[in-house]
């Protein structure tokens, strides 16, 4: 079984045991996370798609860790001027596990 889930404004296709870096959350480790915001709740038989929302559907999640991603670097120049500016960013995330997709 499968889930097409919205965190955060952004789309997950998550099943059970996945493991997905979600934005981050204010949530502890270890601490257990319900999403209701479920667009599509599939299967190899059936599929149901929600107008917006899948009613009474919900997935289940457990908040394994947070960490940050690979740096970017931002880089900027213009030519003739002696402008040259380097950065770096590092996006912050949250590590969850998928436990159970309710319908």
């Amino acid at each position: 079984m499968y889930a097409v889930v919205q965190i955060a404004g952004k789309q997950y296709r998550v099943s059970q045991n996945d493991t997905i870096q979600v934005p981050t959350l204010d949530e502890k480790e270890g601490t257990n996370v319900k999403f209701d915001r479920v667009l599509l709740v599939g299967n190899e038989k059936q599929i149901t798609v929600g107008h917006p929302l899948v009613s009474g559907a919900n997935v289940e999640a457990t908040v394994v860790g947070v960490g940050k991603s690979d740096k970017v670097m931002i880089l900027k120049k213009k030519k003739r001027k002696g402008y040259r500016l380097r950065r770096g960013h590092r996006q912050a995330y949250t590590e969850v596990k998928i436990t159970n997709i309710a319908i």
